[in-house]
């Protein structure tokens, strides 16, 4: 009875972890693994780690919030609200997941705007663009005049 615990003990022996690839998908990349980025001594204390978790979201709350106010108003809203993204991706694995999905399709779209045919069909439209507000510009001008503020009449 002995001999056949011992054998089970020794057969048993735990797999050494994987390392973190900071991917969902198993795939090796040079992003950072996923998880709380919070201190070591916060991380040991369940209580004061969850404190710290509702600070970090607070936080990156009320960043978000400022960035969607910013939005319609004047001020650098999507930046703002990124910034908050950012914000949560140091405590939460879904903001990290976002904002890493949010890079990937930046790059790719910067990617795309370099290449000649892209470019050269934006600058062709952009053109025409161009060229039908200022022939607008102009038919009004042309019907109406040009009025300075300070010569309206009363």
């Amino acid at each position: 009875m002995k001999a056949e615990s011992d054998e089970r003990g020794r057969g048993a022996e735990p797999a050494a972890p994987e390392p973190a690839t900071g991917d969902v998908t198993g795939r090796e990349t040079d992003e950072p693994a996923l998880g709380s980025r919070a201190p070591g001594f916060i991380k040991a204390r369940r209580t004061l780690h969850l404190s710290w978790q509702v600070g970090v979201f607070v936080v990156g709350l009320a960043v978000v919030g400022a960035g969607i106010v910013m939005l319609p108003l004047p001020g650098p809203g999507w930046v703002v609200i990124f910034g908050g993204m950012a914000i949560w991706a140091t405590e939460f694995v879904w903001a990290q997941l976002v904002l890493r999905w949010t890079k990937r399709k930046v790059t790719e779209a910067a990617q795309r705007a370099l290449d000649p045919r892209v470019r050269r069909r934006n600058i062709i439209l952009t053109t025409i663009g161009l060229v039908i507000i200022a022939a607008l510009v102009g038919v009004y001008v042309w019907k109406y005049g040009i009025v300075m503020p300070w010569k309206i009449p009363r």
